[in-house]
């Protein structure tokens, strides 16, 4: 039998209909069992999205079987995925998951049930990525790097029962063993930062923390040569997404991929090809935020009297 599928949404009713399309039409679609997990609304203001996401996902075919989890109250991305990643893991051994921006192309099922088959017993191992950047090199048909992948993703129970989501215990170790810069893959981006910000509170990342245990742990992630999923979340609709795109630098599989036995040490010419990749997403987002905060420098400015002004840098 194929892995089970899990798909997580919330208020996105357009994009889980395209992650949905995309998904049936794999081979082996329909012999895969699909879980949909849609968190509850925040505010009354997210209830009609809500419940349209909620539609789109009770109406879903063509799979072996389709269970719709319907939360309540809202959980956020982060909790969601431990709880529905943790339960489907325990019941069946291992999980493919996608959030509802990640469309699957039609080599996803494919590549990663044969990859969890093909690596099920190899404790280095820790999961299977879907996402690969691309740097204009010709890379393996499969590699392994230590830096698992959150668009589009799969996993074995073993390795889910291993990980540890405390964040402030992970940091703690990134600290006293001096790794910081290396977390940061080199000091291309900013990932320590982040897990900083998901210990204070200030952000809901959960793959922060799957990065930060892969890391510590000197556990590989398999990547196919192309990508096998596409993200399209950065329209300003997501929850960490903005309308951006430092995140475009991917092309996407034009044929099946081959899953056959590597050598079990990360590809540095993929390595390099991250780093090039980070190095411009870290550029985007700085020029985001730099744009932000002078387009609201702006608007305050115009706000303020002319008698005022002086006090503005």
């Amino acid at each position: 039998m194929p892995a089970p599928i899990i798909v997580f949404a919330y208020n996105r009713p357009d994009h889980l209909a395209a992650v949905l399309a995309g998904l049936a039409a794999n081979e082996g679609a329909d012999r895969s069992k699909l879980f949909i997990f849609c968190d509850g609304p925040r505010t009354r203001k997210d209830e009609p999205k809500v419940l349209a996401t909620r539609r789109v996902a009770q109406g879903a075919s063509g799979f072996l079987d389709v269970s719709v989890i319907e939360q309540k109250k809202n959980r956020g991305l982060s909790a969601s995925i431990m709880a529905g990643a943790g339960e489907i893991c325990d019941r069946y051994g291992r999980a493919i998951v996608l959030e509802d921006d990640v469309v699957p192309t039609p080599y996803f099922l494919g590549y990663v049930n044969a990859a969890l088959d093909r690596y099920r017993d190899q404790e280095d191992v820790f999961s299977i990525g879907c996402h690969t950047f691309d740097a204009g090199v010709d890379l393996p048909e499969t590699f392994f790097l230590n830096i698992p992948d959150c668009w589009g993703w799969a996993i074995w129970q073993r390795s889910w029962q291993s990980f540890q989501p405390d964040g402030s215990a992970l940091l703690a170790q990134i600290i006293e063993y001096g790794v910081s810069r290396e977390f940061d893959v080199d000091g291309c981006y900013p990932y320590t930062r982040m897990l900083k910000e998901q210990v204070a509170g200030l952000n809901q990342s959960w793959a922060i923390q799957l990065y930060a245990h892969t890391f510590l742990s000197k556990k590989l992630v398999l990547y196919p040569r192309r990508s096998v999923t596409s993200n399209i979340g950065f329209d300003g609709s997501g929850t960490h997404g903005g309308v951006s795109s430092g995140y475009s630098r991917v092309r996407t599989a034009d044929r099946p991929i081959a899953v056959s036995s590597i050598d079990m040490q990360e590809s540095m010419l993929a390595r390099d090809a991250w780093k090039a990749a980070l190095g411009d997403m870290a550029d985007t987002s700085k020029a985001g935020i730099a744009g932000e905060l002078r387009s609201r420098l702006g608007r305050l400015y115009r706000t303020l009297g002319p008698h005022k002004r002086k006090v503005l840098p």
